[in-house]
């Protein structure tokens, strides 16, 4: 297995380095020792799958799903050409990425998309250490194979564990008679399946409420694969692994735990926390949590859907031996469990904004479904680049996602990162149905960037904005 210390192996030019059971199908991209640029040359493309016993035709960046694996180090430049061959313009979103604008990858705010035949480069220093992911901000590429794990490795990380696996969920329809796009003019005819009756049900054990999401999907997966063909991972008896769990899918919230192991959560979003132990971690879409875990004997990862029926799977084996557990009834103990929201932690105070007065307060009322398939922000549709909210540069801001809705919306700033008033630092934030967060941010990254309910199906039918300034 290729560990975190062998960081510094594989060719400038982005040479693959094979992996026995590590982290993606692919292999990783890493940076020539004594250089600090990483090269990552993509091609979006339709590609022929194999999820673990379901072959797919799909759209991917690198002919995988997850897409190749980037790995660097905090302050390294990444160098991107993208070529595009697909029959859709695409492009390529850093999320969680505090970077230049232009490189932001969002189609008319940041610049235009890549034609069918055209190419274009990325090119930025990455900022901030961390477990982020890349995905596409065209449509709902997001929801057939456009992602991959993005990960920015510190120089201090490593005192507390002895290796890193990254765990990435997807919900999939993709190529089983279906295709996002189709589902998302579907929704636009028919509207939504009827909500729950009984209001929200947000509870402890139901913290995002009711509703699990507005589509059915057939298979969930962790780096790739089915629970018929799950990926496996060899360690040793008392080895600690640092998980680094990226929520990649379009509309599906996962409760994530291993049976019996505690789980020591060390991050969100890609920054520290003051580390909490809990059996159980929730994570809406774009969120990420990094948290180590013990083994003592073999034991799966489990991403149950919330809401849904169905799970994924990845097994870590210990010397040699098939864990015994009955991954359908840790499921069933998954969903009865409270489970920790990572936007209750508290952040490390090396990463805490420094104090000061709120200069200005932005509200976004999260509305809908306006019929048939419609969901504003403060009664309008996204219509960039019509209806910004300006602001000031260096000015400390404080914005209230007010959720008006009987749903759970996961709201995605792009540009820089917030902290969540009483919480910790991130990007992305649960805000449960009937309910209200507040998140402040500071306006040091000049441009127009959008921010967003990262169900794609909702971004898609308008709940977006953008501030500028």
């Amino acid at each position: 297995m290729l560990t975190r210390r062998s960081f510094l192996l594989a060719s400038a030019t982005g040479a693959s380095v094979a992996l026995t059971g590590a982290c993606t199908p692919g292999a990783r991209i890493e940076p020539r020792a004594g250089t600090d640029q990483v090269e990552f040359p993509m091609r979006a493309a339709e590609s022929e799958v194999d999820l673990g016993g379901l072959a797919v035709r799909t759209w991917t960046y690198t002919g995988t799903v997850p897409a190749t694996e980037v790995r660097l180090r905090r302050g390294h430049t990444l160098r991107a050409p993208v070529a595009n061959t697909l029959p859709q313009e695409t492009t390529v979103h850093w999320h969680g990425l505090a970077i230049p604008n232009a490189m932001d990858g969002v189609p008319v705010l940041t610049g235009p998309a890549i034609a069918t035949g055209g190419e274009f480069t990325y090119e930025f220093a990455v900022p901030d250490a961390g477990t982020y992911y890349l995905h596409s901000h065209v449509g709902t590429q997001l929801d057939r194979g456009m992602y991959g794990p993005l990960i920015i490795e510190d120089p201090e990380d490593g005192a507390d564990y002895d290796e890193e696996l990254v765990v990435v969920l997807d919900d999939w329809i993709d190529g089983t008679g279906t295709d996002p796009d189709q589902v998302f003019k579907k929704l636009q005819a028919d509207g939504m399946a009827p909500m729950a009756p009984g209001g929200p049900g947000v509870s402890p054990t139901t913290p995002l409420g009711a509703d699990g999401g507005d589509v059915t999907y057939p298979y969930y997966l962790i780096n790739g694969r089915t629970i018929t063909d799950p990926q496996v991972v060899d360690y040793r008896a008392g080895q600690r692994i640092r998980l680094r769990i990226i929520n990649a899918g379009a509309d599906t919230a996962f409760r994530v735990g291993v049976p019996g192991v505690a789980l020591r959560v060390t991050h969100t979003d890609g920054f520290p926390v003051v580390p909490q132990q809990t059996d159980s971690v929730i994570l809406g879409m774009g969120e990420r949590a990094d948290a180590v875990v013990e083994l003592r004997s073999s034991a799966p990862v489990i991403a149950a859907a919330y809401g849904k029926d169905g799970y994924a799977q990845l097994n870590m084996r210990v010397g040699g031996a098939s864990s015994t557990v009955d991954a359908a009834a840790f499921v069933a103990e998954l969903r009865r469990q409270a489970p920790l929201n990572t936007a209750t932690l508290a952040p490390d105070p090396a990463v805490a904004l420094p104090a000061r007065p709120v200069d200005t307060s932005v509200d976004l009322a999260l509305q809908g479904p306006v019929a048939p398939y419609a969901w504003p922000i403060n009664g309008k549709l996204y219509d960039p680049p019509r209806d910004g909210i300006p602001l000031k540069a260096g000015s400390r801001v404080r914005m209230r996602y007010l959720n008006q809705t009987s749903m759970y919306h996961p709201m995605h700033l792009h540009g820089q990162t917030f902290q969540v008033v009483g919480g910790p630092r991130k990007d992305t934030v649960l805000v449960p149905p009937k309910q209200a967060v507040e998140v402040d941010f500071d306006t040091d990254n000049p441009g127009r960037w959008i921010v967003h309910c990262h169900n794609d199906y909702h971004l898609n039918a308008g709940m977006a904005t953008f501030i500028e300034y």
